[in-house]
């Protein structure tokens, strides 16, 4: 069951909880934590991915900021007071979750970059025994 406010936005967009089915996961070990094999050409392209992904998510916040940064209320009104309050909450909330998505790819790059490390420190490794002097 998805919840907090994206929840109920994405159940009155699509009529249901459909984050709560559980889909399939690729890439996964047998149940002792997730594991995924590939070459140091391939982890690259993904961290370059992964990059790419983050630089659209920063762009995305700088959108966000810029706009929280021109709203007014239309009116001097109360109604006008409350949509706007409305409003800068509604982008408050998007910033929030821009910034979370942000620090998650951020740590995801770590940690394949850290995989990549281990890998190349790994390859150099098995290779040694294999030369000859």
């Amino acid at each position: 069951m998805i919840i907090g406010e994206a929840g109920q936005a994405v159940q009155a967009v699509w009529g249901g909880d459909i984050l709560g089915e559980r889909g399939r996961v690729y890439g996964g070990g047998g149940g002792g934590g997730g594991q995924f094999k590939m070459d140091p050409e391939e982890l690259a392209s993904v961290i370059g991915l992964w990059e790419d992904e983050l630089d659209k998510i920063v762009k995305d916040g700088d959108k966000i900021q810029l706009i929280s940064n021109l709203v007014q209320a239309p009116g001097k009104d109360a109604v006008s007071g409350g949509y706007a309050s409305t409003t800068i909450d509604s982008i408050t909330a998007l910033q929030t979750q821009n910034d979370s998505m942000r620090k998650y790819v951020q740590g995801y790059i770590k940690k394949l970059k850290e995989a990549q490390t281990k890998t190349v420190a790994t390859d150099q490794g098995m290779a040694d025994p294999f030369r000859t002097v």
